[in-house]
């Protein structure tokens, strides 16, 4: 059940970065802005398939490490996307989340790489 909310999760993460593509693309952003908010949006279409594949590798190969992945991979999401795209759409309050959320995807990547080396049968 766990891998499914993954896999939920990465659909949503794909879904929302095309609806900020659009809106990045439309919105008529000044060219500074609309290159941060454009950074925020490949976060977070590069980082949906991780949370794909998570669900994926969680399903066949079971173990805690890839919910754990998974779980850094969404927060992190959310909290860096989130913060770059508040930035350029000039909530700078917002911003001082960036650090955090950044820090939550490398860890979702280190955990990534100690699942693939860790024996799960």
């Amino acid at each position: 059940m766990i891998a499914r909310i993954w896999v939920l999760l990465g659909a949503i993460a794909g879904f929302v970065g095309v609806a900020m593509a659009a809106y990045g693309a439309h919105a008529g952003l000044a060219p500074e802005r609309a290159a941060l908010f454009a950074r925020a949006t490949e976060i977070v279409l590069w980082h949906a398939p991780v949370l794909l594949f998570l669900g994926l590798w969680r399903e066949r190969h079971g173990g805690w490490l890839p919910g754990l992945a998974a779980a850094a991979i969404a927060l992190g999401i959310a909290l860096f996307a989130g913060a770059v795209a508040a930035l350029a759409l000039g909530r700078v309050s917002h911003a001082t989340l960036a650090p955090y959320g950044g820090s939550l995807l490398l860890l979702g990547w280190a955990l990534i790489a100690v699942s693939a080396l860790w024996r799960h049968d």
